[in-house]
């Protein structure tokens, strides 16, 4: 039996995005990035599928696309963002699984439970719909249907294995330590634990519907082992720790995606080399998937699984429930974990009154309530329109306001489930951000009920949320973390135009004279029109669309810019345009939360500085042209300290123009050397520099004599910036030749 090897990786992100909004707004805990998707993609998910194999020199010699020679999945939470905020690597994975499809008959990539709930604790009804809908959300991304589904957390019971076979789904993956016994004929069974049970083949689980699922059993010692015994420190020792463990049949790990970059930096070179020694075939490895191993390797022998159980917590799915002890954070032994069960409590209380609001209201609305709730899936995923759906699913001749009270409550469900993602118990702190994401979701999915006529939910699920003390003092309850930190990010038309006529303020795209401009969310567009000034203010109109939940609202306005520096200063008033009473504010006093304001902030930053590098570049090009020859024993630019400021300016055009005059060009240098060393803007300027460069690479006919100008020039002003983007850009033009090889070799490539 050949010795086979599958590294599984577990790429995943919880639900991030605004619930009104559709957006991930910035998280301070994940600074300078904006948030956590965008730092773990471009620590991890990024060079996973460009990681670097460098040979003995420390030259690369490939840049390899680990998820084509590894098992993954990649929820549909993180795929959404990615598709639309890292398209390259979002393009990567998908090419990835063509890839070793074609190889081995079986794509590497699995599904996973939509929104990362733990299906023990989950309702039928949700088991249901996080496989269904993860289902539609992987045949959309991968143009194929899933063959193996990835479990929260690996948290399982027999109903979540019925649900998975249920839905087409041929096997998943757990720990050694989730199988209590084996047996080769169903009858006789012999007890096994998590160092007794050979992982090396696949089992069959029997179900009380009298289908059976495939189980695979990862190398739970090896797996623990890259994730905090620093294997990835070397790929040679990664390997031979890999090669030593297998043995005939399969040798599969299970690991954390975040593992290779995030948690080790450079994790994922020794994961490209580990791939590339087995790719090669050494020590007669062989590099598999789970669905290619089964489908040549049927289950002998079958299984019982320990119900109810996760790899994540030695008391079963106590984790996500109650103070078991198990749980990860900052404060070891001082945090208590007694939050978890009321935020639990108050959730499923909620959950449970959302589902029968659905079933009562959406049976006047849809033909069949419960399949068309199967069916928002296709809609989630982008291959179902909604007038398609509407059509198969709405009861015929509703009306406008009946559909979009239909387009509510499947909205209302999706939040409701969204806010059971794993990790609002998997921490220590209720009032961390992910439980208050989690209450947030649930803040929106109440919402919703309300509008369309349910009682509110909110005095009793706050109710419980007072049972939970939080471990900060300060925090107070789950109910007051649900007032303070949840609440104040409801939207409202008043908070949209505040934060609409701030952006456009922020980024210098006020309208006047009539015209119109938008201010784009994925959920929500707010377009705001303004005329002439009058006595009392700028009028105008503001349009809002709800591009969630199929609805439009247009307001009279009237804006009182600030003359203040203090943007904040501004006031407005709103006045529906079908009537209704005039709401006057001012923005300081909207009460938008941190987050929204701190995008706002980063609106102002972006177009602050690309206004400030603008009109340096005018003033350093001047500068720049009057430099003298350099006088003897001159040792910098006269009036230095003056000139100082457009050093971003006079650098810049020092690596992309042809130099000045040996003498001139000498002085200048001086004075970039002598002054850039520790200037505060050195490094934003230095990723600028790596951005166009990989820009001008990917140019269908790159000037490469400036390229390789531009890389010695950079190299002369003793800047290092990270030319990982322009690395990926130039690998794209393989075979190196002529002044192609000559950058590539300047890049850091073996030619």
């Amino acid at each position: 039996m050949d010795r086979a090897l599958c590294i599984h990786g577990h790429f995943y992100q919880p639900p991030r995005e605004d619930p009104w909004l559709g957006r991930i707004l910035p998280e301070g805990s994940a600074a300078p990035a904006i948030h956590w998707n965008e730092r773990i993609c471009r620590e991890s998910y990024a060079p996973m599928a460009r990681a670097r194999r460098q040979d003995g020199s420390g030259r690369i010699v490939e840049l390899v696309n680990c998820y084509s020679l590894m098992s993954f999945n990649a929820g549909p939470t993180l795929m959404s963002w990615m598709a639309r905020s890292a398209p390259d690597t979002y393009a990567r994975i998908l090419e990835a699984d063509r890839d070793s499809l074609a190889r081995l008959g079986h794509g590497n990539a699995l599904a996973q439970i939509y929104h990362h709930v733990i299906m023990p604790l989950a309702s039928p009804r949700d088991k249901q719909l996080e496989v269904r809908w993860a289902v539609d959300d992987f045949t959309a991304r991968f143009k194929r249907a899933p063959e193996g589904m990835w479990l929260s957390e690996t948290a399982v019971d027999t109903p979540t294995l019925e649900t998975l076979a249920d839905a087409g789904i041929l096997f998943t993956i757990l720990a050694p330590s989730q199988a209590t016994a084996v047996s080769d004929d169903a009858k006789n069974w012999r007890d096994v634990d998590a160092g007794s049970l050979d992982i090396r083949e696949p089992y069959a689980v029997r179900l009380p519907s009298g289908r059976s699922i495939a189980v695979f059993f990862y190398h739970g010692p090896l797996s623990q082992a890259v994730a905090f015994d620093h294997l990835l420190a070397d790929g040679e020792q990664f390997f031979r720790r890999l090669s030593s463990a297998a043995g005939p049949g399969l040798l599969s790990l299970a690991t954390d995606g975040e593992t290779y970059g995030h948690h080790f930096k450079f994790g994922e070179m020794a994961l490209a080399y580990a791939l590339d020694q087995a790719r090669s075939g050494r020590d007669g490895l062989t590099l598999t998937n789970y669905a290619a191993y089964l489908a040549a390797n049927p289950p002998r022998r079958y299984v019982r699984i320990r119900e109810v159980s996760a790899w994540s917590c030695a008391h079963g799915v106590e984790r996500w429930r109650s103070d078991c002890g198990c749980t990860a954070g900052d404060h070891a032994g001082s945090y208590n974990q007694r939050w978890r069960a009321p935020l639990r409590n108050a959730l499923d209380l909620l959950k449970s009154r959302l589902d029968a609001h659905y079933d009562t209201t959406g049976a006047s609305l849809f033909n069949d309530a419960e399949k068309a709730l199967v069916a928002y899936g296709g809609v989630l995923a982008g291959v179902v329109s909604k007038e398609a759906f509407e059509h198969v699913h709405m009861v015929p001749k509703t009306s406008p306001t009946q559909r979009g009270m239909a387009w509510k409550l499947l909205s209302m469900q999706a939040w409701g489930l969204a806010s059971f993602a794993s990790c609002a118990w998997f921490f220590d702190e209720i009032s961390r951000l992910e439980p208050v994401n989690a209450l947030t979701f649930a803040l929106r999915a109440a919402e919703l009920a309300r509008a369309t006529g349910m009682a509110d939910p909110e005095p009793d699920v706050t109710a419980i949320l007072a049972e939970a003390l939080s471990n900060e003092p300060a925090m107070g309850t789950g109910r007051d973390i649900w007032n303070n930190l949840a609440k104040p990010r409801r939207e409202t038309p008043k908070t949209l135009v505040t934060q609409a006529l701030l952006t456009l303020a922020l980024e210098n795209r006020l309208p006047a004279g009539g015209h119109d401009a938008t201010v784009f969310w994925p959920g929500v567009d707010v377009t705001i029109r303004l005329d002439d000034a009058a006595s009392k203010g700028i009028s105008g109109t503001a349009a809002i669309l709800y591009r969630l939940e199929t609805a439009a609202d247009v307001f009279a306005l009237t804006y009182t810019p600030t003359t203040a520096a203090d943007p904040f200063a501004g006031c407005a008033s709103i006045q529906p345009a079908t009537g209704g009473p005039e709401q006057g504010f001012c923005f300081e006093n909207v009460g938008l939360p941190v987050n929204k304001r701190q995008a706002l902030a980063d609106a102002f930053t972006r177009h602050a500085e690309a206004a400030f590098f603008a009109d340096n570049l005018a003033q350093a090009a001047i500068a720049r042209s009057l430099v003298t020859e350099r006088q003897e024993a001159q040792q910098t630019i006269t009036l230095a300290p003056l000139l100082l400021p457009l050093w971003p300016g006079l650098i810049w055009h020092e690596v992309f123009e042809l130099p000045l005059a040996e003498k001139r060009r000498e002085l200048l240098l001086l004075f970039l050397k002598n002054t850039g060393h520790d200037s505060p803007v050195k490094a934003a300027l230095e990723a600028r520099l790596a951005a166009e460069t990989a820009r001008l690479i990917s140019r269908p006919d790159p000037d490469w004599q400036l390229l390789a100008r531009l890389i010695a020039h950079a190299a002369d002003l003793d800047l290092h910036p990270d030319w990982w983007a322009a690395q990926n850009a130039l690998w794209e033009r393989r075979p190196f030749t002529g002044s192609a090889r000559e950058l590539a070799s300047a890049l850091g490539f073996a030619v």
